[in-house]
């Protein structure tokens, strides 16, 4: 186990490399941040010496290997447009972050697997019916109509909810939460439902199609010969050999959801990553930019080692797999 593990973070070092490398050059030659800092005052004078301090008068490699340098001790440089370090404010934004997309992940596990197993065991009665069919919601609406939707109804129409904002926090340390207080509660509900909305119905439909080719199975039909009940076929023997493809995409929709959380923190004014990542855009703001995708990347990597080490807690022939391979 430990080799393997070796080995995915060895595979994965390129990989951060390539997508530093990507980030840096792509966002290298968007905007013009001294003009953005400077304003439409200044004279040549003050323009050199701020490229100067900013160190933009080096060649292009030399900057990469200063990020890459200072990005692996955590530090990513200062934001152009803040004139901050750019580690304290993605620092000071990640709470609202892996809050939201904690809250999503848990609604599209929860809710996709349940549904999926009823609409998988169920499959021809009403209710199975209208998941499906509201499922085709989930898939074909884009997160930001999705969003506006649920604000017109829960927050216009209604005014159960709010339509922005994160509600009250509470500082624990360096750590902001909302999930202590009722408006911070009550702010985080629509941003995470229209979040989690995709990969609900993604997973949905992976888990009853999964379910539904398991049932068919022989190892199935002796289960039922051998006199187990529904509960013991059904949750024992069928989900459990449902789930490792499920924990493929369910690894790779985490990643998504806190990667592609941008709409909706733009669409409720979420101040977390993807929003200063917006506002970085408008002001080639490059150091929180790199910063942000090399940061997304890492995620990316980290969840598909944990969603390899799911598999041997899940499936018993990968173990199996790699003894016989020591063995020869």
């Amino acid at each position: 186990m430990f080799a393997f593990i070796v080995s995915r973070v060895l595979q994965a070092v390129p990989v951060m490399l390539a997508v530093a490398l990507i980030s840096f050059a792509m966002f290298a030659y968007v905007g013009d941040p001294v003009a953005i800092m400077l304003g439409q005052d200044f004279t040549e004078a003050q323009r050199a010496a701020l490229v100067s301090d900013l160190g933009l008068d080096q060649p292009f490699f030399v900057q990469f290997l200063r990020f890459i340098g200072n990005a692996a001790q955590g530090e990513f440089g200062l934001s152009y447009r803040l004139s901050r370090p750019v580690a304290e404010l993605i620092g000071e934004r990640a709470p609202a972050t892996l809050e939201l997309a904690f809250c999503a992940a848990i609604i599209a596990l929860v809710a996709g697997v349940a549904m999926g197993v009823y609409t998988g065991l169920y499959r021809n009665s009403w209710l199975s019916r209208l998941l499906l069919t509201v499922s085709l919601i989930g898939v074909s609406l884009p997160p930001f109509l999705v969003g506006i939707l649920l604000i017109l109804v829960f927050s216009v129409w209604l005014g159960w909810l709010p339509s922005f904002g994160r509600g009250e926090v509470v500082q624990l340390g360096w750590w902001s939460t909302g999930f202590l207080t009722w408006s911070g509660i009550k702010a985080l509900i629509l941003p995470s439902v229209t979040l989690g909305l995709f990969q609900l119905t993604l997973i949905m439909r992976l888990v009853r199609a999964e379910m539904l080719e398991v049932l068919r199975t022989d190892y199935i039909k002796f289960a039922r010969a051998r006199g187990l009940g529904n509960r013991a076929v059904h949750f024992g023997h069928a989900l459990r050999n449902t789930l490792v493809p499920v924990i493929t995409i369910a690894g790779l929709q985490l990643g998504g959801i806190i990667a592609f959380a941008i709409v909706t923190e733009t669409v409720f004014q979420w101040p977390g990553m993807g929003l200063l990542f917006i506002q970085s855009v408008s002001a080639a703001d490059i150091p929180v930019m790199a910063a942000y995708l090399v940061l997304i990347a890492l995620v990316f990597v980290t969840i598909n080692l944990v969603v390899d080490l799911l598999y041997y807690a899940v499936d018993p022939r990968l173990r199996i797999g790699r003894a016989v391979a020591r063995g020869r």
